[in-house]
C-alpha cells in the first residue's frame, strides 16, 4: 500500500513540531499582546509612525443651540397656495390682500424664488432682497416679524 507521507507526520515526536523556537509559537506573547494591547506602553514606537493621531482629541463639536436652522418657503409656493389656505380659514384677507404669517406653517424665512400674481401681506422673521422686491411690485407687503 502507497501513503503519502507529509511534513506534519514527519515531524511528529519531534520536540518543535515544525514550529521552530517553541517559545515563539506560543499564544500572542511573541506579538505584545493581541490587537492593539500595549498602543501606550511597549508599541508606543510602532504608534508614533504608524497610527499618529491614535491618541488625543480632535476638532470640536458646535453646542446645537447656537446653530441657527432656517427652514424657507419659496414665493411661488405662497402665490400658489394663498387662495387654498384662505378656504380652508388658515390665512386672513385684509381689503384686497391676503395676509399669511409664514410661523405658523414652521417657516422662518421667504425667498424669492417664483413670480406673485396678487398682492400678498406676508409676515416673517426674514425675507430675502428678491423676496421683498417681488412682493412689493406685485402690490403686497413684507412685514419682519
Amino acid at each position: 500500500m502507497i501513503r503519502k507521507t507529509r511534513k506534519i507526520n514527519k515531524l511528529r515526536g519531534t520536540r518543535s513540531n515544525g514550529g521552530g523556537c517553541t517559545k515563539k509559537r506560543r499564544g500572542a506573547g511573541h506579538r505584545g499582546g493581541r490587537g492593539q494591547a500595549g498602543g501606550h506602553k511597549h508599541h508606543w514606537s510602532w504608534m508614533v509612525i504608524n497610527d499618529p493621531k491614535h491618541f488625543g482629541k480632535y476638532g470640536f463639536k458646535r453646542p446645537q443651540k447656537t446653530i441657527k436652522r432656517v427652514n424657507p418657503v419659496n414665493l411661488s409656493y405662497l402665490d400658489e397656495k394663498s387662495v387654498e389656505l384662505l378656504e380652508k380659514g388658515l390665512v386672513t384677507k385684509e381689503n384686497d390682500s391676503i395676509v399669511i404669517d409664514v410661523t405658523q406653517f414652521g417657516y422662518n424665512k421667504v425667498l424669492g424664488s417664483g413670480r406673485v400674481t396678487k398682492p400678498l401681506i406676508i409676515k416673517a422673521p426674514e425675507f430675502s432682497a428678491s423676496a421683498e422686491s417681488k412682493i412689493q411690485e406685485a402690490g403686497g407687503e413684507a412685514v419682519i416679524l
